[in-house]
């Protein structure tokens, strides 16, 4: 972590739910709605917001990998069954 980035310390709820702080869901535009990827990174947990700054960043990430016949292979497969 940059020793200069702003923090902030939140608390959990009894269901596990936690409230992000304002700046960071300003940050990432996260609105009302928005979901999120959540996984564990080693000790960490890490909470990604799929907002359409992220998914501007995957435009043409799966370019030349085949996926798109794949995908619509599998799609064949499921409406034959």
């Amino acid at each position: 972590m940059n020793p200069t980035s702003k923090t902030d310390t939140v608390s959990f709820t009894v269901k596990g739910q936690v409230v992000i702080p304002r700046w960071l869901r300003k940050d990432f535009e996260i609105n009302e709605g928005t979901r999120a990827v959540v996984y564990k990174q080693n000790d960490h947990i890490v909470l990604k917001p799929l907002t359409a700054q992220h998914y501007r960043r995957l435009r043409g990430s799966l370019k030349g990998t085949k996926a798109m016949q794949v995908f619509m292979a599998e799609r064949k497969r499921e409406r034959e069954l």
